[in-house]
């Protein structure tokens, strides 16, 4: 029996991701619906209201009606605080690497006494601007709202006063600053995860004391991760804490070596697969339908060519002699960077060696993009709308995307993350179609394939991510919008969820890293043939992209890209 499916790594990752999004939901529900429901209806009743009146523009008052309700979230509350706190990471910091874990009164008196005259500053001109916007409000409520010009002057007003607001947002939260310690939460974050991985791993047969002694290791490494890239300076550079976490557990691999001790904790597989059943919960279907077919098309069309025409590229042209190797480099860099490559590896049985080095190609080629393809795109003068497609169908990492949107615009990050999101989704799919393709070429030998090889190659944490997208849809469907969004995107998940993945992810990284030799490596770079095979497919990624993207959005469905 040892080999049953529920005592398997899968199962494993199942368990522990449902068991975390489960307690997730009961926690905010049971604790704060009532609570949030109550503050949120009369301000829902505000927004109707803002609406009735005026139906030509959304007012100063729909305005402030609406950040009154997004201000309600599910982290703020008694549950979320806690929950935020468990799963806090180190912060920022310049010069003084212990303003990271922890800071004194003192130090956040001078923190937000220097950004006083900001924040005077800023609500000088945040007052004046909404003083402007109201009278070029009340200019085309005199004339009725049938002015059209006036309509568009008191539509503009609003939009700088709202622009103002965003940018102030910074500078607000520095002026807030409130004294804080995260030592004793990263303890109780630890201990969190070494109940739930040690009773996983005494689940799949493994001795629980080992794995605990060496999840101290592999913990602190993580937290010396986020530590670094939290230094001010490096945070600009864009080196976050996935490169930190491979790039030291390396180091050590590769210079005093991974002590034996520690290895019964490098369960990379376990982590990452856990963090991506976390993941199902945020790939919604209502994301999908947000964007419409277009974004279907650049997601799902273009995706699974290039990943076929890469992969036929690397074993016909490029003669890549690893075929798992070629298949989990063509996911990573086709699909969506990591999580693809994890879930291919799983598929087609590729090493941890080429595991790593598919991630390894990918980041270096994130880190780029999420920096050049902003700057191209404006260089270009592309516009807003079909530069967020081109991202997101082509920048690996979702929060890469996120963040290479955010440098462009709003329209560009909604459209960018969606389009993303709608990627994601194939992780599944492709995983699926990979395990079968994989497993028919095992005809080839002679041996007879059928349904129960397929079952047992295919990656079953992938039930785990299609369940919890599921299931999420569902209470997504079944909720008020203001409700889902207090209590599921800004707790379950933004709250608690997504932190947790984060660090799962980080984790897994770390592991990769303690678990990796660059003499095991070297055979893959052969002639640099897997830096060409993602080079070449990419390039091909980026052109055939931008060309479905333009085609979709602005040639068969315009009026979609008018009304984002």
């Amino acid at each position: 029996m040892k080999n049953a499916f529920y005592r398997t790594e899968d199962f494993a990752a199942i368990v522990a991701g449902g068991a975390i999004l489960l307690l997730a939901l009961i926690l905010f529900f049971t604790c704060h619906h009532l609570d949030v429901k109550s503050e949120q209806q009369p301000l829902i009743e505000e927004l109707q209201a803002a609406s009735t009146e005026n139906s030509a523009f959304k007012s100063v008052a729909w305005y402030e009606a609406f950040d009154k309700l997004q201000a309600i979230e599910g982290e703020k509350k008694r549950v979320g605080i806690i929950l935020k706190n468990l799963t806090d990471k180190p912060g920022g910091w310049k010069k003084n690497p212990l303003e990271s874990m922890s800071l004194n009164e003192r130090a956040a008196e001078e923190i937000s006494h220097s950004a006083a005259e900001a924040y005077d500053q800023y609500i000088l001109e945040e007052e004046m601007l909404k003083e402007q916007a109201l009278e070029a409000e009340a200019n085309a409520r005199s004339a009725d709202y049938t002015e059209q010009n006036l309509n568009n002057k008191a539509e503009e007003a609003i939009d700088i006063w709202r622009e103002k607001k965003a940018a102030g947002a910074s500078v607000v939260r520095k002026y807030k600053t409130k004294p804080y310690s995260k030592w004793s939460n990263l303890l109780m974050l630890f201990l969190f995860f070494a109940m739930i991985f040690g009773m996983a791993a005494r689940w799949m047969h493994n001795a629980m004391a080992p794995f605990l002694k060496g999840f101290i290791f592999v913990f602190a490494i993580a937290t010396f991760s986020h530590f670094l890239a939290g230094q001010a300076s490096i945070k600009e550079m864009g080196i976050g804490y996935a490169a930190w976490a491979i790039l030291v557990g390396l180091l050590i691999s590769n210079t005093v070596g991974t002590s034996s001790w520690i290895k019964p904790a490098l369960q990379t597989e376990l982590y990452i697969k856990t963090g991506l059943v976390i993941l199902g919960a945020e790939i919604l279907m209502s994301k999908v339908l947000a964007i419409g077919l277009p974004g279907i098309f650049v997601a799902w069309v273009v995706t699974p060519i290039v990943l076929i025409s890469t992969y036929w590229f690397g074993q016909k042209i490029i003669k890549i002699p690893s075929k798992t190797l070629n298949m989990t480099i063509s996911a990573d860099m086709s699909v969506c960077g990591v999580s693809a490559a994890v879930a291919t590896a799983a598929a087609c049985k590729a090493t941890k060696e080429e595991l790593t080095l598919a991630v390894g190609l990918s980041m270096v080629f994130t880190s780029v993009m999420m920096v050049v393809m902003p700057l191209a795109i404006n260089a270009m003068g592309i516009p807003e709308v079909l530069g967020g497609a081109w991202m997101g169908g082509t920048i690996d990492a979702t929060g890469a995307v996120v963040a290479a949107g955010a440098f462009l615009g709003n329209d560009a990050l909604n459209v960018a993350a969606t389009i993303k999101m709608i990627q994601n989704i194939l992780i599944g799919v492709i995983a699926f179609g990979v395990a079968i393709y994989f497993t028919r070429m095992g005809a080839e030998t002679g041996k007879k394939v059928g349904l129960s090889e397929i079952w047992k190659r295919f990656p079953k944490f992938v039930l785990g991510f299609i369940g919890a997208s599921i299931i999420f849809s569902l209470v997504y469907s079944l909720m008020d919008e203001h409700m889902a969004y207090s209590l599921l995107d800004q707790g379950v998940i933004g709250g608690f969820s997504s932190r947790i993945r984060g660090w799962l992810f980080c984790l897994a990284f770390v592991s990769i890293g303690l678990s990796t030799n660059f003499k095991e490596l070297k055979s893959h770079f052969t002639g640099g043939k897997p830096f060409i095979l993602y080079v070449c497919g990419q390039t091909f990624n980026l052109m055939l992209t931008l060309l479905v993207a333009y085609i979709m959005f602005y040639l068969v469905f315009p009026e979609i890209t008018e009304s984002i």
